[in-house]
């Protein structure tokens, strides 16, 4: 197994891509420390990694709650004798979608940045004492295609995964002396719930059908197709285990070819 005997933290574990990291993680020999705030969702998860002979602890957490974050890093650091190997960043919010930037609320603005930004940064400023003492650890954030590009319509939200990418290449060069990795991946469109509502949404704005619109997204793709939860999980995979051992400060691109 790639992880075997490793540890780690995911954020954002319940479903969809969280899911998938968390569990393909576990699968490849990793126990975990699962964090987010629906703690019966998150279980089921739990139930599934314990099922493979791994550890995983449920720790109710908002990313965006300084003390909620540093007591669900302190109880990982418990929970694995003071070793915490890997750090993955999913959760996140949408925000407001197909909607131009003068008719966003300025309270929906900032919640987006508090939860992708500052939601990102508490988990690292508080798991990576614990990797520096060590020198060693794996970051992996979950950034988006919209932080490589304008995203019509989705200021906060594309403003918000471009600030991943800063903290990503800024935490990278923080640390490299250390021999931590900070690492994002960039996923394109993912076939979700959060994917159903996006369509949706743009639907009913746009007068469309879900279908119309799920469509546009993959005549956009070069490969013509939607990525899945799992082929984000594999590059998680690959920045968390010792083959991405040379990387860090950078983005893997999961979308098909949207962004080419």
């Amino acid at each position: 197994m790639r992880l075997a005997n490793m540890t780690g933290i995911v954020t954002g574990p319940a479903k969809g891509m969280g899911q998938a990291i968390s569990e393909t993680l576990a699968r490849e020999g990793a126990d975990l420390v699962l964090a987010g705030r629906d703690t019966a969702a998150i279980d089921e998860v739990a139930a599934n990694i314990r099922a493979m002979g791994r550890k995983a602890e449920v720790v109710k957490t908002d990313v965006t709650d300084a003390k909620q974050v540093e007591a669900m890093v302190r109880r990982a650091v418990q929970l694995f004798d003071g070793r915490i190997d890997i750090l993955v960043n999913v959760a996140g919010v949408t925000g407001p979608i197909e909607t131009p930037v003068w008719e966003i609320e300025p309270e929906d603005f900032e919640m987006v940045l508090r939860a992708n930004v500052f939601g990102t940064f508490l988990p690292i400023k508080y798991t990576l004492p614990h990797m520096i003492k060590r020198k060693s650890g794996k970051i992996v954030n979950i950034g988006g295609t919209s932080g490589l590009r304008g995203y019509r319509y989705r200021a906060a939200y594309s403003a918000s995964k471009w600030a991943v990418r800063g903290i990503t290449r800024t935490v990278a060069l923080d640390v490299g002396d250390y021999n931590v990795n900070v690492n994002a991946v960039c996923p394109g469109i993912v076939q979700t719930p959060r994917m159903d509502k996006l369509c949706e949404e743009k639907a009913k704005k746009r007068g469309w059908t879900m279908e119309q619109v799920y469509q546009e997204y993959v005549d956009d793709m070069a490969l013509k197709r939607v990525t899945e939860p799992q082929d984000v999980a594999n590059a998680v995979l690959f920045l968390a285990s010792e083959e991405s051992r040379q990387l860090t400060g950078h983005e893997v691109v999961v979308d098909g070819g949207w962004d080419v």
